[in-house]
């Protein structure tokens, strides 16, 4: 498998990039959408974290799939008691990190399709 979608590094350092160069430079979006995005990531890094059973330095990109995020967003709905609202406002941070990621690393294109296409 290729090192960009099971490296940790890779996957941290297009975290970073998405925040600092898109979020911020290129989209200049308000710092609460910022703040936004970040409580999201945070939130999904530690369920990603519990359920692949790696800290989140670890994991890598292929550790966040489509089915992966499809449980995270039940985990809000249902253990978390977010609203409906709340989850799709939590969808629509990871999916705009998932058209960075398609943009950005060809290799990930698939694993970006799959995630794009969750409603």
């Amino acid at each position: 498998m290729n090192p960009l979608l099971t490296a940790p590094t890779e996957f941290g350092a297009l975290l970073q990039r998405f925040f600092a160069e898109r979020l911020i430079q290129q989209q200049n979006v308000s710092p609460r959408t910022v703040a936004a995005y970040r409580d999201t990531f945070k939130l999904l890094l530690n369920y990603v974290g519990r359920a692949t059973g790696k800290p989140p330095a670890m994991l890598a990109l292929c550790d966040v799939d489509a089915a992966l995020v499809l449980n995270f967003l039940t985990h809000l709905e249902t253990e978390r008691h977010n609203t409906i609202r709340t989850r799709n406002a939590r969808l629509a941070a990871v999916r705009a990190f998932a058209h960075y990621v398609a943009s950005q690393a060809p290799p990930a294109l698939h694993l970006a399709q799959q995630i794009l296409a969750i409603l």
